[in-house]
């Protein structure tokens, strides 16, 4: 048995329009897709920015004052924060404004070239689509991260170090010492810095770690 294609029935006119709807969509989504990544990468950077500003407003400078092994845990994220957003950033960039290069269409026919680069188009559209994803969903993930590192550079212990307790008559005080300044002791306490006259002080001593807070002045 041998097998004949025939043609099939007209095109009616929805199915013309349909074609046609579908080719203009075709044609515009690559645009919306950049716009779309474009506000993305706005409002990211933006929430990123004043996240940033916001764990600068009060918190440690040094995390060499973290006790271990809080220390680490911020140094790996710090270092998970600043891979995640560079790539994030790239690829909402890629998304945006496609990829670095020049893209040089050689001439064919008329037909083939329309239809040629519907075909690129609708390629790049969902590599641009997938790079948004992507990257929308690593820029959340550095603000988590840089979320758990504020968060961690402010309330993890301090380094263990010695203290000093100094009682004098007006009670106790121990805390980190800061220096000494004119026979004056700055020493920094759980309530804040204090400074204590080393010339009323009836006892001075060393210790591995403060008592609680019920027996310090």
């Amino acid at each position: 048995m041998r097998w004949q294609a025939l043609p099939g029935p007209a095109a009616t006119p929805a199915d013309r329009a349909a074609a046609r709807h579908r080719r203009q969509l075709v044609r515009q989504e690559l645009p919306r897709v950049r716009e779309a990544a474009a506000a993305w990468r706005t409002g990211l950077a933006a929430l990123l920015v004043g996240m940033v500003g916001f764990g600068l407003i009060k918190g440690r400078s040094d995390i060499r004052e973290l006790a271990t092994p809080y220390d680490i845990v911020v140094g790996c994220l710090l270092l998970l924060t600043l891979a995640t957003g560079t790539l994030g950033g790239v690829l909402l960039l890629r998304a945006a404004h496609g990829r670095p290069a020049a893209t040089v269409v050689q001439q064919t026919p008329p037909g083939v070239l329309v239809w040629g680069e519907e075909a690129l188009d609708h390629q790049e559209t969902l590599r641009a689509a997938k790079a948004l994803t992507r990257g929308v969903v690593l820029t959340v993930l550095c603000a988590a991260a840089l979320t758990a590192t504020v968060a961690v550079t402010w309330y993890g212990p301090d380094k263990s170090e010695p203290q000093l307790e100094v009682v004098t008559p007006d009670g106790g005080f121990c805390g980190r010492p800061r220096g000494v300044t004119d026979g004056r002791l700055l020493l920094r306490t759980p309530a804040g810095e204090v400074t204590v006259r080393l010339d009323g002080a009836l006892t001075v001593r060393a210790l591995a770690s403060c008592p609680g807070p019920g027996t310090t002045g």
